[in-house]
């Protein structure tokens, strides 16, 4: 007849490996930041080391304001505003929207290339290479932003709400940044190579930027597509956006109704697209 003793603890000196201590959340979470911020000092290594590939994907917006600033903005008046004050709000929200296409054709590229499947492998946080990579591209953003506002200054914007409203509005502008890379995240780890990852993207942006705010009144638009332009998320952080960096002169009504659409749709973009990111993630052989 065999007995069933209890496992015990080994005894000292036995030789015997002791059992492995479960981490704690503090300790999960420490991991995790650590983990995340090797990933985004990877990415802006690779930046680096491929500087034209930066270099053009900052000509892009460089080139719209020129564009609009010199050969359209003469030909579309704006009541009781300059053009090029009008324009920049537009031009910012552009400028992350696509340069977000980026982090669908990375991630794709590393997941055609292996690199996702070693990533797996490793002892580290599943969240950590999408929270990697979106964090570096978050960082772009940054440069961007400030070299857009440079060209903007050279270009005649002259900032009319001052500078704290416009460092709120910029602060918005990379907000609303970080939440759509999330969802560039989930094309890039649905799409089998990187020129689809782009294919994918363009389409769903494009209608977005263009049928917006950005660079006409929606007053001079049919009615319905005026409401459209106004109420779909782009068009609204570009109305934010304006109300902040130009004031009561751009005709937008309250600045903070403005504001708090343009955070809840922030909120709702990384409630629903971190989440799926991260599950297609899971499941990606």
């Amino acid at each position: 007849m065999s007995t069933i003793t209890a496992a015990r603890p080994p005894a000292p000196g036995s030789g015997a490996p002791a059992p492995a201590p479960v981490p704690t959340w503090t300790s999960r979470l420490r991991w995790g930041v650590a983990d995340t911020l090797t990933i985004t000092k990877r990415n802006l290594i690779a930046y680096t080391r491929i500087p034209e590939a930066l270099f053009f994907s900052t000509m892009q917006p460089i080139m719209f304001v020129l564009l609009f600033r010199y050969v359209f903005g003469g030909a579309i008046p704006i009541q009781h505003l300059t053009y090029i004050n009008y324009l920049m709000a537009g031009i910012f929200v552009q400028s992350v929207a696509f340069g977000g296409i980026g982090a669908a054709v990375g991630l794709s590229d590393d997941l055609q290339k292996g690199l996702i499947e070693r990533f797996r492998a490793l002892p580290m946080a599943r969240s950590a290479v999408l929270a990697g990579r979106t964090t570096a591209d978050l960082v772009r953003n940054v440069f961007v932003v400030l070299l857009m506002t440079g060209v903007g200054a050279a270009v005649g914007f002259t900032f009319p709400t001052g500078p704290v409203d416009f460092i709120a509005s910029a602060a918005l502008v990379l907000l609303f940044s970080y939440a759509l890379l999330w969802g560039f995240a989930f094309i890039g780890l649905v799409a089998p190579n990187s020129e689809t990852a782009q294919v994918m993207a363009f389409p769903i942006l494009f209608p977005l930027v263009f049928a917006s705010p950005a660079f006409v009144q929606t007053s001079k638009m049919p009615a319905w597509l005026g409401r459209f332009a106004n109420d779909q998320p782009v068009g609204a952080m570009i109305n934010a956006t304006r109300a902040l960096m130009v004031g009561p002169r751009a005709g937008l009504g309250s600045t903070g109704d403005h504001v708090v659409t343009a955070l809840l749709w922030c909120a709702g973009f990384l409630v629903v697209l971190v989440p799926l990111a991260v599950w297609r993630y899971r499941r990606t052989a």
